[in-house]
């Protein structure tokens, strides 16, 4: 049987966009990134994974984590060639598939498991939030983390059992096809700017694929309007501004709340097109602008990446014991 191995990608923008100016957000260090870094190689080495294939960070957040470590499982870099932008934890993320990694450990928010997502084909992810708006990964200890990805790639566990098929907004713009894991938003930019959204006036309507009230970021828009939970099946669409409708107050990023007025709004079917009306402007991708506008379309289908529940890892390892 050949041995277990795992994929480690840490994002060190994570976390560092203008929402952190104009919120109250605390920038996560890169020295907390390595402290959190070791502390997930600590999990897997308990689990006993065999190797561990890593994306170069290019700024020393893996060379600090593994300084004077000594794990008793192998470090490899893998040889990708760093741009210092997304398409870095994409194509990283595609070399694991190759690779035949059991599961992909990621550090960073939802724009990185955004990147991550659009590589990763069937491999299931272990997403440890250190981002801005964290609504697609979560917040859980490093060590067990790691112990949890290790036991799934070792395959201690049924996969079956503890990941799910994430659903994801797929939209598409003239000839462009992109796709969001959280939130797509129309908006009035013309063009990418900080591509991060900070200010809701520029945000002409929203599809959803997660409404969590608790949220921060722009599905906790739809939060207060109609909870719409990762394991449901549908999406929701909201249009904001004009004269009706009600004004509801939203948490757009740490620190940072809003005013919101909100128009029409309702639930979408899985995979029912609703168009986007970003003529002029641009569609930002859970929560950064990326695809200039034309007339668009978007959708909410189940055809995003599994994601380890590591609570339910856990829980299965316990009713083994």
């Amino acid at each position: 049987m050949s041995q277990p191995v795992v994929g480690l990608i840490v994002n060190p923008a994570a976390g560092r966009d203008i929402r952190r100016l104009v919120g109250l957000a605390s920038v996560v260090p890169h020295h907390e990134k390595a402290a959190l870094v070791r502390r997930v190689i600590r999990g897997l080495e308990s689990a006993g994974v065999d190797t561990v294939l890593y994306l170069p960070d290019g700024v020393g957040i893996m060379a600090a984590a593994l300084d004077g470590l000594r794990p008793a499982l192998r470090m490899e870099p893998l040889p990708v060639e760093l741009r210092g932008d997304a398409r870095d934890s994409t194509e990283a993320a595609k070399r694991l598939v190759e690779s035949g990694a059991g599961v992909i450990v990621t550090i960073g928010g939802d724009g990185t498991n955004r990147a991550v997502a659009a590589g990763c084909a069937d491999v299931p992810l272990v997403a440890i939030s250190t981002g801005t708006n964290n609504v697609f990964p979560a917040t859980v200890e490093g060590t067990v983390a790691g112990l949890a990805a290790g036991l799934v790639a070792a395959g201690a566990v049924d996969p079956a059992v503890v990941c799910q098929r994430s659903k994801r907004v797929e939209v598409g713009a003239d000839e462009v096809q992109d796709f969001a894991l959280v939130d797509a938003a129309a908006c009035r930019d013309p063009f990418r700017g900080a591509a991060a959204i900070w200010d809701i006036a520029r945000v002409r309507a929203l599809v959803l694929a997660r409404a969590e009230p608790w949220a921060i970021g722009l599905s906790s828009i739809g939060g207060r309007l109609r909870p719409v939970m990762a394991d449901e099946p549908w999406g929701l669409y909201v249009e904001l501004g004009g004269d009706q409708g009600r004004t509801l107050s939203a948490v757009l990023a740490p620190g940072l709340m809003a005013e919101v007025k909100v128009g029409e709004w309702r639930l979408l079917e899985p995979g029912e097109e609703v168009p986007l009306d970003c003529r002029g402007g641009t569609i930002a991708l859970d929560g950064e602008r990326e695809v200039v506008g034309g007339a668009a379309w978007a959708r909410v289908t189940g055809n995003g990446p599994l994601v380890v529940d590591v609570r339910r890892v856990m829980n299965a390892l316990s009713a083994h014991d």
